[in-house]
């Protein structure tokens, strides 16, 4: 019978693989995965060889349609990312959602995911919890998206590379202010490293790391009404939105940010601004 199986792979550490895992990519006809070399060296260390056909965000459009095409002709894939489970934080979903658009069926397998496990290790409250992964690279773009979430009372659970660590707790800890935190680093790797701390503590321990390295996951408490720990708080309308402006913004766009910040309407913002002219 064909379909798409969605296969979870080890996150650092092997012994995390399951049989019914191996099982499915020993079964399957052919393995789509982000980067063949990677997935290469897991068949490999698997004891496997399958075909494998490259699938990822610059060609999933046109390979989501052949590999739809085999499937529709009763072939079996199993789909993998380079770790974790595929279709979180990856193009995985956009082949998912191509699978159930056309009558192709599509089995999920149980198995690792960073965020997950950092949000079983966080000691944050995570009964509800929302999942941010990456956010974007531009500062505008990063603040704007943490600003429409800052007052989630979930916790948010967001990826972070190394070389992007700093900025990416300095923009959280800006706009959320200096809320608990859990940083996990290298989850189930030789290196890994779980830190609970606050946003605060977390950015200036990374500021005084050389060489930063690893793959991190940062979880973070949700908003609660007692906002005395948000940045903001002890500030007047003009230096919160100064604050905005030494971050980079435009001068409106520094006002939408501290009203969205104090919950207030912009018009509120702009008329105490323009007192000031």
């Amino acid at each position: 019978m064909s379909a798409l199986y969605v296969v979870p792979t080890p996150i650092g550490n092997l012994s995390d693989i399951s049989p019914r895992v191996r099982e499915t990519l020993a079964d399957a006809d052919f393995v789509a995965c982000e980067d063949t070399r990677v997935g290469g060296k897991l068949l490999a260390l698997l004891g496997m060889k399958k075909p494998m056909v490259p699938y990822h965000e610059h060609n999933k459009k046109q390979c989501g349609a052949e590999l739809l095409r085999r499937m529709s002709e009763g072939a079996v894939c199993a789909l993998i990312t380079d770790a974790g489970t595929p279709a979180i934080s990856d193009p995985g979903e956009d082949l998912v959602r191509l699978c159930h658009e056309n009558g192709v069926t599509v089995i999920p397998l149980a198995g690792p995911c960073a965020a997950v496990t950092a949000v079983s290790a966080s000691g944050i409250n995570c009964r509800r919890f929302c999942f941010e992964g990456f956010l974007p690279e531009s500062k505008n773009e990063r603040l704007a998206r943490l600003r429409e979430i800052a007052r989630d009372e979930r916790a948010t659970v967001f990826y972070a590379p190394p070389h992007d660590l700093l900025r990416v707790l300095d923009s959280v800890r800006t706009v959320f202010g200096d809320r608990r935190a859990t940083l996990c680093k290298e989850l189930t790797k030789l290196n890994e490293k779980v830190e609970y701390s606050t946003l605060g503590a977390l950015c200036e321990r990374v500021a005084a790391e050389e060489n930063v390295r690893g793959e991190y996951v940062l979880v973070v408490e949700g908003y609660t009404a007692n906002d005395e720990d948000m940045f903001w708080h002890s500030l007047t309308v003009e230096e919160h939105v100064a604050h905005y402006m030494n971050e980079g913004l435009s001068k409106m766009d520094a006002m939408k940010a501290a009203a969205s910040d104090r919950n207030v309407g912009k018009g509120e913002i702009y008329k105490i601004m323009n007192k000031q002219e």
